[in-house]
Order: structure tokens, then sequence, then C-alpha cells
């Protein structure tokens, strides 16, 4: 989502950073039709295609310039997303997206219209996996009568738990769990909790709070946005922090706190 996308020299640092990714071994890459009306996408094919073996870039259907003015709203319709599955197939170079994720729920939208289209699409072989983006636990359970549900992907870091349930069901079921805005960024001072720990592992907050998540349940895999190689390289690095029983605890009493 970061990754600018307009001619120039930020665009060619742009796709750099997605090199790198793929150099560094990072093998599932988030996009989404809603960065920049699918320009994103197209970056991300500019500099990857024809895609290594085992990288995943999964994108996400679902939100529309549909809105009174073309404004940018929630989508569901059938037709919507079914358009923007095409053009997702068209701009990433592929013949199926492997995993598929809706955006949001369209509260407008019968949910069976939007999990039908996309199950429809999966059967004739447009998307191999379908996921979720910011639902309930309930909305979750309602979803999974409908499809097989392969992944969830809600706000969620060391400071921000407020989809636990939702990462416990996930976990439960073996459901991949991707945390968007992983890192809590701005959240923590000299004097917490985050930082004390990275002052003691010698890694930085980012880290501390990648590492937290990475050792927190077996199915989360977070999905940090940086638009610089060295950001990039700091997150990889955090893969390689272990952080001590004590610390996790202390890490977690301060989210309980922050909640």
């Amino acid at each position: 989502m970061r990754l600018a996308t307009e001619p120039g020299p930020d665009r060619q640092a742009s796709i750099a950073v997605a090199r790198r990714a793929v150099e560094l071994g990072i093998t599932l890459i988030d996009t989404a039709h809603l960065y920049g009306g699918g320009a994103n996408e197209e970056l991300l094919a500019e500099a990857l295609y024809p895609y290594a073996d085992g990288l995943l870039v999964t994108t996400k259907v679902g939100v529309a310039r549909t809105g009174p003015g073309g404004e940018w709203k929630l989508d569901g319709r059938p037709e919507v997303l079914r358009d923007q599955v095409e053009q997702a197939l068209r701009r990433l170079r592929v013949e199926r997206i492997e995993l598929l994720q809706l955006h949001r729920i369209d509260p407008d939208t019968p949910l069976a219209d939007q999990l039908g289209t996309l199950r429809d699409l999966q059967v004739e072989g447009k998307v191999g996996r379908i996921g979720l983006s910011e639902v309930t636990v309930t909305e979750l359970d309602q979803a999974r009568a409908i499809i097989d549900v392969v992944s969830v992907q809600n706000r969620y870091n060391v400071l921000d738990r407020e989809h636990e349930p939702v990462l416990a069901a996930c976990a439960a079921a073996g459901i991949a769990f991707l945390p968007w805005r992983p890192v809590a960024a701005g959240a923590w001072d000299e004097t917490s909790e985050v930082a004390a720990v990275a002052a003691e592992t010698g890694a930085t907050p980012t880290q501390v709070s990648l590492a937290w998540l990475l050792g927190h349940a077996p199915v989360v895999l977070p999905i940090p946005g940086t638009a610089r190689i060295d950001h990039l390289e700091e997150n990889w690095a955090a893969a390689d922090l272990q952080l001590s029983p004590d610390q996790r605890d202390r890490l977690d009493r301060a989210g309980d706190a922050a909640a």
C-alpha cells in the first residue's frame, strides 16, 4: 500500500523494494484494488513478473469508486467484485489469483451474494483460495457456512488487540491471520514496555513488535508495509529476534493495559 506508483524515481524505488523483498525470501505480498485503483497491482507485476516459485501475491476486492461523487466506498455487488477480479488478473498477469480476499463486507449487499460471487470465481478457476478482511467472529462464522475461509486480515498489533477473539477463532480453525498495521508506529515512547524490551535486546521497537506477533500464534503472518529498503530489511530481521518468556509476558501485559 505504501509503494509509490506514479512514474519517476519514487516508482523505481518501489520496484526496488518489491524485488528486494523477494531476494530476502519473503513469500507473501499483499495488495488490493483500493491501492491506487489497481495501480499497485500493476507495479508489482512490473517488478516481479514472472513470479518466483513459491511467491504468493494476494489481492483484495470489494472497495470501489462508486460513491455519489465518485469516492471510494464498500461495494460488494457481484458485478463489481467480478469486474475487479478480472482487472486484477490482467494487471497481475496471471490466470488465477491464488488468494483473493474480500477487503470489507459490504453491509448493503447480502453476504451470500458477495461470497457466492467469489465462490463462483473459484469454481471457474479464476480464484484459488478465499479470505476475508476486518471481520468479527460472528461474521467469520457466517462466512464459513458459505465458503472455505483460509485467511483473515484484521488490524492487530502488540498494543492493539481488539481482534484477539478473531485471532483465537482463526488459530482454532487453522485459518491464517494476517495482521495489518502490525507495528503500532508512534504508539510507544522511550518509557514504554516495547521500547524497554528493544533496549534489552538491541533491536528496534518495530522488530520487537513483529517478533512478538510471530511468536504469539502459529497462524500469524504479519504484513508490515514500507516504501524503503532499509525499513524492509529491518522488518525482515525481526524473524531472527528471540524474545524471552519474561519479555513476552511483559509485552502481553502492556497490550492488556492499552486495551
